[in-house]
C-alpha cells in the first residue's frame, strides 16, 4: 500500500499521467543486464542468450532479459559477462560518453553498478576511484569488481567531506549518486515503501546537498559533475540541483545524450525557481519507460586554464619485501605471456598488483588494485581476482563451453579433467572465452580454485 502522502504529492506532480504511473506501480519490476564490455563480446554474449534480449535504447550494452529467473546463477554471471542492474539505473552513467583516458570519482556507489559502467569504458589511461561510505557496502563494490575484472581502479570508504580535501580539481567527472529516499524503487522494495516520509524526504535533500558541496571540488576545471537519484521528489532532485548551482556559478547545466533525451522527460522548474534549464535534467518514470524511477542532472565546471590537479595527501603504500617481490615475479614469468605491468604493494596479508598511478591512501582502502595472491615462503598463493583480471593473459588456459558439465562442476567446486593432459601447473578456466576461475593442473586434472564464498549448491 503506498503512503497517502506520496499519492498526493504525485498526483500533484504528474496531474493526468497519475493513472498510468498507478498502474505502471502494479506491474512487475522489469529486470536488466549489462554486458560487461571487458569480457565478452556481443555477438558470443546475445548467442549465449538466444533470442531472449531485448536492446535499451540509451545503453548500447544494455539489455531487458525475457527470462530473468535465476540470473545470478548462470555461468555467465560467474564469468563477470554481464551485471545484473535496474534499466533506469544505467541511465546515469550513460548521460555522457566516458573516455577512454577519464579519471572518475563515483563518490557512493555500493553496490558498484555505475561504477563498473564506467570502468569498462575505461582504457589504459583511465582511471575509476570507487568510494562508498559505509565499509560493509565496500565490501560489495570489491566482489562485484572482482568477478567483472576491473582492473585500474580502486576502492575506499571515506565521507565525503575527505575526499574533497584528498582532490583538487582532480577528476574528468565526479558521481554522485546520492542516497534517497528511494521512492522510484517501491514496485521492487516493500521497505522503501515502509520507511517512506515527507520528513524522510527532507532529510534526504539536505544530505544529497551536502554531498554534492563537497564533491564539486574534486572536478577538474572543463570537467563534468553528474548528480542523481532513485527518487521523484522535486525536493531531492531539481531542487537539490537549483541549491547547488546557486552557490556554485562555475557549474552549468549540460545536455545529456540524445538517445537518453529520447528515453526520458524532462525535469521541472520547481515553484520559485526561474532556472529553465533545470527542463534538461532528465526524469525516469516506470509508465513510459522500462525499469524504476530515476533523476540525472549532468553539470559541467567551466574551464580555468593554467590550473593544474592536485592529489593532496602522501601515498600510504607499503611494500613487500625483497623476497615477495622475488617470489611474484618468478610466478608471473612461469604463468604469464608477457609480465603483468604495475607496482607491487601490500595489501593486509595479501600483495596487489597497481597499474594506475595514484597514490594508496593510508586507510580505509579496499581495493588498491589487483589482488596478485599471498606468498607463503616461496611459493604465491593466486587471488581469484588475478585469473578473473589478467587471465586471459595466462600461459596455460582451459576454454569451457556452454553445454559442457565442466562448467557446472567446477561451479560446485570440484576436480575437473583437462583436455591436454601435458598441461602442467596453474591454469586460467575460461567460460565462452571470459576468464571464470583458476586452478592447478597435473595429470590430467584440475584441483579447482574457485572461492568456496561463490560455488554453487
Amino acid at each position: 500500500m503506498l503512503p497517502e502522502r506520496f499519492i498526493l504529492r504525485m498526483k500533484r506532480l504528474l496531474g493526468e499521467e497519475f493513472a498510468e504511473f498507478d498502474a505502471a506501480l502494479s506491474r512487475p519490476a522489469v529486470k536488466g543486464v549489462r554486458r560487461n564490455l571487458i569480457k565478452t563480446e556481443k555477438e558470443s554474449f546475445e548467442s549465449l542468450f538466444g533470442s531472449g534480449l531485448r536492446p535499451i535504447s540509451y545503453v548500447d550494452n544494455g539489455y531487458i532479459p525475457e527470462d530473468a529467473e535465476s540470473l545470478g546463477a548462470r555461468p555467465e554471471h560467474h564469468a563477470g559477462m554481464f551485471y545484473s542492474q535496474d534499466p533506469g539505473a544505467m541511465a546515469s552513467a550513460a548521460a555522457l560518453e566516458v573516455g577512454e583516458d577519464f579519471y572518475v570519482l563515483d563518490t557512493c556507489s555500493a553496490p558498484g553498478g555505475k561504477s563498473s559502467q564506467i570502468a569498462e569504458r575505461l582504457g589504459e589511461g583511465g582511471f575509476l576511484l570507487s568510494n562508498e561510505y559505509v565499509p560493509k557496502r565496500a565490501k560489495i563494490i570489491v566482489a562485484n569488481f572482482e568477478r567483472l575484472g576491473v582492473r585500474r581502479a580502486m576502492v575506499t570508504s571515506y565521507d565525503t567531506a575527505e575526499l574533497s580535501r584528498m582532490f583538487e580539481a582532480f577528476f574528468d567527472l565526479a558521481i554522485c549518486d546520492a542516497p534517497c529516499s528511494g521512492e522510484g524503487m517501491f514496485r521492487k522494495c516493500e521497505e522503501a515503501v515502509d520507511d517512506w516520509s515527507e520528513e524522510n524526504v527532507t532529510a534526504c535533500a539536505e544530505r544529497q546537498l551536502y554531498i554534492l558541496n563537497n564533491t564539486a571540488p574534486t572536478v577538474k576545471w572543463g570537467g563534468y559533475l553528474l548528480y542523481s537519484t532513485c527518487t521523484y521528489s522535486p525536493e531531492e532532485n531539481e531542487c537539490v540541483v537549483d541549491s547547488f548551482l546557486s552557490s556554485h556559478p562555475e557549474f552549468h547545466i549540460a545536455s545529456v545524450r540524445d538517445e537518453l533525451v529520447a528515453a526520458s522527460s524532462d525535469g521541472i522548474v520547481p515553484e520559485g525557481s526561474s532556472r529553465e534549464d533545470l527542463k534538461l535534467t532528465r526524469r525516469f518514470y516506470p509508465h513510459k519507460n522500462e525499469g524504476e524511477g530515476q533523476y540525472v542532472a549532468l553539470m559541467k565546471k567551466a574551464e580555468k586554464p593554467g590550473f593544474s590537479p592536485t592529489i593532496l595527501y602522501k601515498d600510504g603504500a607499503k611494500f613487500p619485501t625483497k623476497q615477495e617481490c622475488a617470489v611474484v615475479e618468478k610466478f608471473f614469468g612461469d604463468n604469464f605471456k608477457t609480465v603483468p605491468r604495475g607496482r607491487l604493494i601490500k595489501q593486509g596479508e595479501g600483495i596487489a598488483l597497481v597499474e594506475h598511478n595514484l597514490p594508496i591512501p593510508a586507510r580505509s582502502v579496499f581495493m588498491p588494485g589487483i589482488m596478485i595472491g599471498e606468498v607463503r615462503g616461496s611459493n604465491l598463493f593466486p587471488h581469484h581476482q588475478l585469473f578473473s583480471a589478467l587471465g586471459k593473459d595466462m600461459l596455460r588456459q582451459v576454454e569451457l563451453r556452454a553445454g559442457d558439465a565442466r562448467v557446472e562442476k567446477y561451479l560446485r567446486g570440484e576436480e575437473i579433467s583437462a583436455d591436454n593432459s601435458s598441461l602442467c601447473g596453474w591454469v586460467c578456466i575460461t567460460y565462452e572465452g571470459a576468464p571464470l576461475g583458476g586452478g592447478k593442473v597435473s595429470g590430467g586434472r584440475i584441483k579447482n580454485h574457485y572461492p568456496k564464498g561463490l560455488r554453487s549448491h
